[in-house]
């Protein structure tokens, strides 16, 4: 039997596994990066053994040392989580030949199945060799990995070139694997998947449908099991495509095969040869432990004759650390605080005080709901995300609980398109209106009546804070009675650092306040306290493009440079952060009058990058 499991990967994914193995009395051990030295993954496991370096191609995709660190831990089995080395044969066959056991499947399933090229063509299926007019659109596919990294939506037939470069840099920095491919593109469809799970004895299960269609950049946000809506043949089909996947390559282990559901039809994606980032929707609706089995069937148990059947509903959201306003741009930062309410599942790889960096996923935890009922799983996943404690950078928790109330999704209408179509009304301005005065309130308390401020005590008093963008004013008086607000429509009914009670309307409203230097979270919505005066240096000239997120610059569009003519919406360089790619842009027609980035340079978030002077 399995005595310790050296987990390879990081993060959330690395904490679940160890989760059930301490149930199951299994001895753990943690591989960390330098960027990681302090992260919770390494922090719970029962051994940690250090990758020198930051980035994954310096550590996490490094095969050769994490087999080294198993064996100099003592541990006699490897899980390679998702991502990184999960889907890579050669590790696998690493592994098995230092003598240890590999919880996934055999070398050569992954071979047939991770290259997306080769699974297309098991199933009969070839890629498009040669884009014309009449193909488009199309998406560029990285060969190898998953969670959407290497994957670019072509409209234009001179677009090509360029996003299949960029779409091979992503892929081999985040799977040490450039190869990528064209397919045809279908608007409108729905991603939907099948959990398999199969033993060395010839029993395959199909553990039910996922439904995955809400999706940014490619990449999974909001999952549920089963899928709805779906009409009893296609589901078998599906059942019976999956399995029939899962035999053709001898699987074993726990994997998925995708679909994209257009027309009525399924049309096969490719088979993921690792455990899925929603794996928990399934575990819910089963009852079972998906990792629990994994470690079973690698040391050669049999499953029974038929999976255990669903019930209920489960829905899973993904809580990032990315501004959906903002492209998507992902947010760096220590994260001061993560709670979620009793009745729903939480599985993360960080706690309160941990930092946030540039070198990993942003996807800061995952929260599953289950229920009796889609509808009550619905409304159970989103008051608990509502009413979630997320102090720290910004997050998509906001749109999450939008989302999950959109009426679309409510009706089980959703498709891959839902963000293209609802992106800018499911991001507008949500914040409490009177949230900057809760927290002015509260700001109060611990400082003297006039102290700083030798202004009489029935002068009312005003405090500036930055809200969802906008700049926003809180004012309020000092009276015999106590705090007051400088409108007749509010009455303070309570204040200290931590709660204000204000009562509007005849209705009482209690807040939440939260303090973390100049960043200030009341209730669900954050703000960012702004001096009184501001200053003159932070300001900038018109057309300064500032980095959105620090990163490195892995890319200078071809020939540019100062004094160069430039189009609105142009690319001019490309970050990296966070192993994905983010196009910086022209904002105006005219001229490059500065450049101030070079590949390979390291930048901060705010970091001046390049002025574009209007015409």
């Amino acid at each position: 039997m399995i005595s310790t499991v050296l987990v390879a990967n990081r993060g959330e994914i690395a904490c679940r596994v160890f989760r059930t193995c301490r149930e199951l009395g299994v001895r753990t051990v943690a591989v960390h990066s330098d960027a990681d030295a302090d992260a919770l993954h390494g922090r719970v496991a029962d051994a940690a053994v250090r990758l020198p370096g930051a980035t994954p191609a310096e550590t996490y995709l490094r095969g050769d040392l994490i087999v080294k660190a198993a064996l100099a831990a003592g541990a006699d089995a490897v899980h390679p989580g998702y991502g990184f080395l999960s889907e890579n044969a050669d590790f696998a066959r690493a592994v098995l030949d230092a003598g240890l056991v590999w919880i996934g499947p055999p070398p050569g399933a992954i071979e047939a199945m991770a290259s997306k090229t080769r699974a297309k063509q098991l199933m009969g299926i070839e890629p498009l060799q040669e884009v014309t007019e009449a193909e488009l659109p199309v998406l560029v596919k990285a060969a190898a990995g998953g969670g959407g990294r290497g994957m670019r939506i072509v409209r234009r037939l001179e677009d090509l070139d360029g996003e299949l470069a960029a779409a091979r840099a992503e892929a081999a920095s985040a799977f040490g694997d450039g190869e990528v491919f064209t397919e045809p593109y279908l608007e409108g469809g729905r991603h939907v998947e099948v959990q398999v799970l199969a033993d060395t004895h010839g029993t395959v299960w199909t553990l039910g449908t996922r439904d995955c269609s809400l999706q940014r950049r490619h990449q999974k946000v909001i999952e549920e099991a089963p899928a709805p809506g779906l009409p009893a043949a296609l589901e078998r089909e599906l059942y019976e495509l999956a399995g029939r996947a899962a035999r053709a390559v001898g699987y074993v282990g726990a994997g998925t095969v995708e679909f994209l559901v257009a027309g009525g039809r399924a049309h096969f994606l490719e088979m993921n040869t690792r455990l899925q980032v929603e794996h928990p929707v399934t575990e819910a609706v089963t009852g079972i432990d998906l990792v629990a089995l994994q470690l079973r069937v690698a040391e050669g148990e049999a499953l029974g004759q038929e999976p255990p059947p669903a019930r209920g509903h489960a829905i899973e959201a993904r809580l990032y650390a990315e501004d959906p306003a903002r492209d998507w741009a992902p947010q760096t930062g220590t994260l001061h605080r993560l709670a979620v309410p009793d009745g729903v599942r939480l599985d993360t790889g960080y706690t309160d005080g941990d930092t946030i960096g540039v070198h990993y996923d942003p996807m800061l935890a995952k929260v599953i709901a289950h229920a009796p009922t889609r509808a009550e799983a619905v409304r159970r996943l989103a008051g608990a995300l509502e009413r979630a404690e997320v102090h720290g950078p910004v997050t998509n928790r906001d749109l999450l609980v939008r989302s999950l109330r959109h009426e679309e999704f409510t009706g089980g209408r959703m498709d891959t398109g839902f963000y293209d179509r609802h992106l800018a009304a499911l991001t507008g301005p949500a914040a409490d209106p009177y949230a900057p005065l809760a927290a002015a309130l509260a700001d109060t308390c611990g400082r003297s009546r006039f102290g700083g401020w030798r202004n009489l005590p029935s002068q009312p008093q005003a405090k500036r804070y930055l809200m969802a963008g906008e700049e926003h004013e809180a004012r309020y008086r000092h009276t015999r009675a106590g705090l007051a607000a400088d409108t007749d429509e509010v009455r303070v009914v309570h204040v200290d650092a931590h709660r204000v009670v204000l009562e509007v309307d005849g209705v009482r409203r209690p807040f939440a306040v939260a303090r973390y230097g100049d960043q200030v979270h009341v209730n669900g919505t954050a703000l960012t306290a702004l001096p009184r005066f501001p200053d003159p240096a932070a300001q900038r000239a018109p057309g300064s493009l500032l980095a959105p997120m620090p990163g490195t610059v892995v890319r200078v569009a071809d020939g540019l440079a100062e004094g160069a003519p430039v189009q609105a919406g142009q690319p001019l360089l490309w970050l990296e952060a966070m192993k994905m790619e983010h196009k910086i842009t022209a904002p105006a027609t005219g001229t490059l009058t500065a450049l101030h980035a070079a590949p390979g340079q390291q930048v901060e978030v705010g970091v001046l990058l390049a002025v574009v002077q209007a015409t």
